[in-house]
């Protein structure tokens, strides 16, 4: 049986599942469009009322059956485990465009590496985005094939520190840059007014659930790796305060940059990959900076896709008698085949459906709707569904119970229904930030593009045990 080697294994594990790109540039874009300082109001909320919770429930749901995903929905109850594969089509269909990100970072990466010039125009105009996703796709897999232990514990152990000493690094260099008082102060002073906006709170459960890998099938898969001698609440608030101070010192080095330089500090995509290269061009010692923030956001992204893929190569396993490594294969090979489209959409061929790159597509449709309703499907089913001998659980996990059973179904139902019925966008939902289209039509298809995803991937699952 696969098991972390120990509690701290486990946490750093999951804290790189939880520390991806999110917490990175979507952070800062997300607090510049959502009233500065104030938007850490409901965003601390949303994660420690909410968002934790579920990720005890996810992990004690885990670590009880000790299975995959599906298996774990089929042991709920023999038709739930369609829900099972709803989540995985989520899950994979994210992952297959995340890397096609990560491997636009790697190659920003490398350039500032080499000491030359790259805009992301300039990227997309190549083909050098399928070397950069090849490459990362490759890593990611070769992580995975190791196991647990040898791979998913090993990369986190070296990575996660790794991370926090760039993030502080960084913010001590911001620290001598003009614009530091006036970031911090956008950045740090509320502004009330702003938490009357239900969008704001609406970013806020944006961030934290994406952010914290919450309501994603992740959590189960790390959780039936997870010991019993592992205190699941206690694990799950040192994940998310790790986080949140990663997100924190983020925008600690990244508004200071904004504000030397006056860039529009709401901006997303287009400041991680235009306006910040810039920037860092112009300051002192500007080319280690470069490789240290793009560094950095690598780590983040390649650690978070490996907790995405491993949910499908725990699944492919305990579907079929597979071993690890083929099974890691299999699922390389699906990934790259399915994220050919997003890849495409990025490169002169310019894959577009409706004039929209594929990629932007399928944020707008899995990213902005899939993760709400994915993380819906989850609270209730074992929230409602699972019985909980309340005499036999601390206190602490009875109130996560409580949270995840009767305060945050109704939050994401209000959620979903603005984006379904009234087309409403929720920008924070996005992987990409600032990226936005007709939420009208994009909302109505998602769902059958996941559900449709889902059916033929379980058909696929049956054909595949034979």
């Amino acid at each position: 049986m696969d098991l972390w080697s120990s509690r701290t294994g486990f946490i750093l594990a999951a804290t790189g599942a939880a520390v991806g790109i999110g917490n990175i540039w979507r952070f800062p874009s997300v607090v510049g469009r959502n009233g500065g300082g104030a938007y850490l109001v409901p965003f601390l909320v949303a994660v420690f009322v909410f968002a934790v919770p579920l990720m005890i429930l996810e992990i004690n749901s885990g670590r009880r059956t000790r299975a995959d995903v599906v298996a774990t929905f089929r042991g709920v109850r023999p038709g739930f485990r369609v829900f099972g594969w709803f989540i995985l089509a989520v899950v994979v269909l994210i992952l297959s465009y995340y890397l096609v990100i990560t491997g636009w970072i790697l190659a920003f990466l490398v350039s500032a590496l080499a000491g030359s010039d790259i805009s992301l125009r300039g990227l997309t105009d190549t083909y050098v985005p399928l070397v950069g996703f090849t490459a990362s796709l490759l890593l990611v897999g070769g992580v995975l094939s190791l196991g647990v232990r040898e791979g998913i514990e090993r990369l986190t152990t070296v990575l996660m520190p790794l991370v926090f000493v760039i993030l502080l690094g960084m913010a001590a260099f911001s620290a001598t840059l003009s614009g530091f008082s006036e970031g911090l102060a956008f950045f740090l002073t509320p502004d009330l007014s702003v938490l009357t906006d239900p969008l704001v709170w609406s970013a806020a459960f944006g961030q934290a659930f994406f952010s914290l890998s919450a309501g994603m099938g992740i959590l189960l898969t790390y959780g039936s790796y997870v010991g019993e001698d592992v205190n699941v609440p206690e694990a799950a608030t040192i994940i998310a305060v790790a986080d949140v101070i990663v997100a924190v010192l983020a925008g600690i080095v990244i508004f200071p940059i904004v504000f030397t330089f006056e860039l529009e500090p709401s901006l997303g995509t287009e400041l991680a990959f235009s306006t910040l290269p810039a920037a860092f061009s112009l300051l002192p010692g500007g080319r280690i900076v470069a490789g240290a923030f793009f560094g950095l956001l690598f780590a983040a992204a390649i650690t978070s896709a490996v907790s995405m893929m491993e949910v499908w190569v725990s699944t492919v396993r305990g579907s079929t008698r597979l071993s690890r490594r083929h099974a890691t294969v299999l699922v390389s090979l699906f990934v790259f085949v399915l994220g050919m489209p997003s890849l495409l959409s990025y490169t002169p061929v310019q894959l577009r459906v409706f004039g929209t790159p594929f990629l932007d597509l399928l944020d707008d449709s899995v990213g902005t709707l899939g993760l709400p309703v994915a993380a819906l499907v989850i609270s209730i089913t074992f929230g409602h569904f699972v019985r909980h001998d309340e005499t036999r659980i601390p206190r602490s996990e009875r109130l996560a119970t409580r949270s995840t059973k009767y305060l945050l179904p109704p939050v994401l139902v209000g959620i979903i229904a603005l984006q379904l019925l009234f087309g409403v966008d929720f920008p924070s939902w996005h992987i990409l930030p600032g990226n936005s289209r007709d939420r009208a039509l994009v909302s109505a298809g998602a769902l059958v593009l996941i559900g449709a995803f889902g059916y033929l991937l379980a058909r696929f699952r049956h054909r595949l045990a034979k």
